[in-house]
């Protein structure tokens, strides 16, 4: 049965970092599982966002 190299490195890589699974999923929850947005707050932060001039290094 063929076997690309792709599929034996990272058969190779689990055997090798057992604890490498876990790390993955502990990555994904920092960055893209995230909780639900809460819309009160949302509202909130952008009624507080305040008007940026076009170039901010004017003196003007």
């Amino acid at each position: 049965m063929y076997e690309s190299e792709i599929t034996k490195f990272i058969r190779d890589l689990k055997t090798a970092r057992p604890h490498l699974e876990e790390e993955q999923r502990k990555g994904r929850a920092i960055w893209w599982d995230k909780k639900p947005l809460d819309m009160k707050e949302l509202r909130e932060q952008a009624a507080a966002k305040v008007p940026q001039q076009p170039y901010p290094y004017a003196t003007k």
